[in-house]
């Protein structure tokens, strides 16, 4: 029973988010009958004369009905919010002085419109990204432009969705190229490194064989080739000799 009272309990608007509690309002309503008492600030007719008894009943439901609808106005906002309405003795009048408080004016409303539009348009996925969260992304915009009164239609959002994910092959294929190119390059790098690394052959060898044997014909003390020079001679004191 306590689980049946929170399902039928309306959506409780604190003064942020009115365009989502809106639908979830008017939506409790309809499912209460009393709708177009908040819509149209509809009246039950008045009764004829000598109504029966049930004709007197089902005219007090209907009178009953706008109070109501009033009634699960002020249970569905906070008393922040209530302040702005509690001076209204219809629901008709409770619910335009919401909308006006929340929603702006024509002109606000527009605005909101097109700033909306411009980030759907804007909308990018990210490499990284997954298809998944890119679209609730995108879904977020359209809802609230929906929201506001305006048709976006599923095709338009597929035509989005589509044209976001080409836009992304390409730029995976542009990556991959780049990334292939790179390889390439370190490629013929690494060939060029190993061709100079080969060892010398024929008349190359003898070259450098001449070149190491000049430079070990050099003293130990980088005189030139020829007579070496050694230390004194421990017998007799002179250079030139072991």
């Amino acid at each position: 029973m306590a689980a049946q009272s929170v399902l039928m309990s309306p959506p409780v608007f604190n003064g942020e988010h009115y365009h989502i509690w809106v639908v979830k309002m008017k939506v409790f309503l309809w499912g209460q009958g009393l709708w177009q008492y908040v819509e149209q600030n509809m009246q039950p007719p008045p009764l004829g004369p000598n109504p029966t008894l049930n004709q007197t009943r089902m005219h007090e439901e209907e009178a009953a009905k706008a109070p109501r609808a009033l009634s699960h106005i002020h249970a569905a906002v906070t008393d922040l919010v209530f302040t702005r309405i509690m001076t209204y003795e219809t629901p008709n009048e409770a619910w335009d002085k919401l909308r006006e408080e929340y929603m702006g004016s024509n002109t606000t409303r527009n605005m909101q419109v097109l700033n909306f539009r411009r980030e759907f348009e804007m909308q990018r996925m990210q490499e990284s990204e997954k298809v998944k969260d890119y679209v609730d992304r995108l879904m977020s915009v359209v809802n609230k432009i929906r929201l506001l009164g305006v048709e976006l239609t599923n095709r338009r959002v597929v035509e989005k969705v589509l044209v976001t994910l080409t836009e992304l092959v390409h730029a995976l294929q542009a990556q991959e190229q780049r990334k292939l190119l790179r390889q390439e390059d370190v490629g013929e790098g690494a060939m060029m490194a190993t061709h100079k690394s080969k060892p010398i052959q024929g008349n190359n060898m003898r070259y450098a064989g001449d070149k190491k044997g000049k430079e070990m014909s050099n003293g130990q003390w980088g005189k030139p080739g020829g007579m070496k020079e050694y230390p004194p001679c421990s017998h007799c004191k002179r250079k030139g000799h072991s």
